[in-house]
């Protein structure tokens, strides 16, 4: 199983970014795949998250109404579409996937599967 995430960069505040979840190896369906942030000498912070079979979506509140999470079946992808960022976005984005919405959302540690990072740098 790998999910590969890629599209992150440097953008100036105000900005936009798309990231890509590419998701291979298993069929995800009954799954809930979700992106995370870790910013330097924090912790890791959940960001949003759907469900792969489609219907209700997740966001922390403080990128609620600029993040846009979401998902092409036939790309096996799920992306995340970032606007007006602001420096405090600065992190690396991990994209991951389980079973459960509680894991994913309150013990990411015992997430099922994880993507490596992808930098994502807003300058002011």
């Amino acid at each position: 199983v790998q999910l590969q995430a890629s599209g992150g960069g440097l953008v100036q505040a105000g900005g936009s970014l798309s990231l890509s979840c590419a998701a291979s190896g298993r069929t995800f369906s009954n799954y809930v795949m979700g992106w995370f942030r870790q910013a330097p000498g924090k912790e890791r912070e959940f960001v949003a998250a759907l469900w792969w079979s489609g219907g209700r979506t997740y966001y922390r509140d403080s990128v609620k109404g600029r993040f846009t999470i979401s998902r092409d079946n036939a790309k096996n992808t799920v992306y995340l579409q970032m606007n007006s960022l602001k420096p405090e976005d600065t992190a690396v984005y991990y994209c991951a996937a389980d079973r459960s919405i509680l894991v994913l959302t309150n013990t990411p540690e015992g997430t099922k599967y994880w993507g490596q990072g992808t930098q994502v740098t807003v300058s002011s």
